[in-house]
């Protein structure tokens, strides 16, 4: 179905093959997934397959990309649209209309399907995403997750014989991202759609997989193989595995079920051990408070988003905002940094109302990074934003700069922000926010487009943070950040709160927002691999 022959990509401006060589087949309804660091050429990958490498892009490709008899050389990407759809890392950049349903219906009106049967497919993808409650709703006024699963519906509802897919799962709650990945799965062995899909949450797409394609990055050889096989040795890999190769197992199981088969040895040697994670102790004594909300309510419409919140924000803590998409996490780490005025009740930070303070004292109380980094970012260079970041806020020359290092290093200078990976754009913003070092650090999914090395980075600048004693809370789904950084968890539903305590008692409780290595070893409440690696070294074999 798809074929690569000898294909070679470089961009314009760079010196080094992103893709170099690369000799890759896959047949009709086969899941690939696609793995990778940050920047490693992932992306590059998927837009070959489509045509938007080298059209859209520029640069220069080399070789030849056959998709389904017809190779990219000679067919533009229009010419591929019945039969490639592509979801890209950033949906709302993919939307047109206004409204969910029509979105759904849209590419099918381009490619002159007749509309009984368009009326017929975007029923079925509505069943089928879970979207069939959003159909009449503003595409504006969907949180991200629904966006993404929109953006998905919107390609599918084309009946593709091929779907590439960028991060579908990075804006998703646990719940709805093994929703999609079945339902494309379904597609997979149902229909025999062929679906290669690039992601960095392997601990999701794992189970999923029939083959797994691994891109080292500068231009060197993709690993293309059995999942189980290449994780053997895989740099880039999930709790479930690392728990695994810690432990012995063999084969290296790639789903909780499977391990949980094997892991009765392990659970015994860890039984009479009591789990802590370092610092936690104090974690869980925070000092004063730095924001406070008060019968916090907020409201879009007839639509409740946030009702009727109290909570407070303490210095020297991670928070980890949780729930489903749409529960309205998004929109209170929006009324912290002062967005929009509530519709009821008080919001407090630092002893000030955000709502209409300056902005050069805002970003010294409090910081956001939004799910779309890119809407803080303006200059037409990464040093540019870095440059002016220092001078906005008052910092010394180099500060922002010094701050993207540690998060992502590598990222290049003279480079326009918009070329940057998803990752590299959401660590230049990143570096933004957290340089001016506000006593309120507010992230929202700051993991989206972030491979396992460069989550290291930001649980280890967290780290500091909290310790620096700022308060930092994350909106996230992904529940391993979690389980790695945060001190106490809320989980929000319909806008309330309906979680609120300590982050290991909150996930470990929940067959939902638990960690792969709680739903290994549970009933026990072990959260991460490195912490069984610290109880197994202190009880010996």
């Amino acid at each position: 179905m798809i074929e690569l022959r000898d294909v070679s990509f470089r961009y314009g401006e760079s010196e080094i093959p992103t893709l170099s060589h690369v000799e890759l087949s896959i047949s009709e309804g086969e899941l690939c997934v696609v793995v990778g660091q940050t920047g490693s050429g992932k992306s590059t990958l998927l837009k070959a397959i489509n045509g938007l490498v080298p059209y859209f892009t520029g640069g220069h490709l080399a070789g030849e990309v056959i998709v389904a008899g017809r190779s990219t050389r000679d067919h533009p990407p229009r010419e591929l649209a019945d039969v490639v759809g592509l979801v890209g890392q950033n949906p709302a950049a993919s939307f047109v209309t206004d409204v969910v349903e029509d979105e759904l219906a849209y590419a099918m009106e381009n490619l002159g399907i007749e509309p009984a049967a368009m009326r017929r497919r975007v029923e079925d993808t509505l069943d089928l995403l879970g979207l069939h409650e959003l159909r009449a709703r503003s595409l504006l006024s969907l949180s991200g997750g629904q966006q993404q699963r929109v953006a998905i519906g919107a390609v599918l509802t084309a009946s593709p014989r091929v779907l590439v897919l960028d991060e579908p799962t990075s804006a998703l709650d646990p719940a709805a991202a093994e929703e999609v990945l079945a339902a494309l799965a379904r597609l997979v062995h149902d229909l025999g759609l062929t679906v290669v899909v690039a992601e960095h949450r392997l601990e999701r797409v794992l189970p999923f997989a029939d083959r797994l394609i691994i891109v080292p990055g500068d231009g060197a050889p993709l690993q293309v193989g059995d999942p189980g096989e290449l994780m053997e040795h895989s740099p880039v890999a999930p709790p479930i595995v690392e728990l695994g190769r810690l432990a012995g197992w063999e084969p290296l199981p790639l789903s909780v079920r499977d391990a949980r088969r094997i892991a009765a040895p392990l659970r015994e040697r860890l039984a009479t051990i009591e789990p802590t994670r370092p610092g936690e102790g104090a974690a869980l004594r925070p000092g004063s408070v730095v924001a406070a909300t008060h019968r916090l309510s907020v409201s879009y419409g007839e639509l409740r988003a946030i009702w009727d919140i109290d909570l407070r924000f303490c210095r020297g803590e991670v928070l980890a905002l949780m729930g489903r998409n749409g529960s309205g996490k998004s929109t209170l780490l929006g009324q912290l940094v002062g967005l929009r005025p509530p519709t009821a009740g008080t919001v407090d930070v630092a002893g000030h109302d955000p709502v209409g303070l300056g902005a050069r004292k805002l970003i010294k109380l409090v910081g956001l990074v939004p799910q779309d980094a890119g809407l803080l970012l303006y200059s037409a260079t990464v040093g540019a934003e870095c440059s002016t970041a220092d001078h906005d806020a008052g910092l010394e020359p180099g500060t922002t700069a010094a701050t993207l290092d540690r998060v992502l290093p590598g990222v290049p200078v003279g480079r326009h922000p918009r070329d940057l990976s998803e990752g590299q754009r959401l660590a230049l913003a990143l570096a933004v926010v957290l340089a001016p070092a506000p006593p309120l650090v507010l992230l929202d999914e700051p993991t989206r487009g972030l491979d396992y090395p460069s989550k290291d980075r930001l649980v280890a600048v967290l780290g500091d943070l909290r310790d620096a004693g700022h308060s930092v809370v994350l909106a996230t789904h992904d529940v391993e950040l979690v389980a790695r950084v945060a001190d106490r968890a809320i989980v929000l539903a319909d806008g309330e709160v309906v979680a609120d305590g300590p982050a290991r008692q909150v996930v470990c409780h929940s067959p939902v927002f638990a960690p792969q290595v709680a739903k290994i070893l549970a009933p026990e409440p072990w959260l991460t691999v490195a912490e069984v690696r610290g109880a197994l070294e202190g009880v010996g074999p």
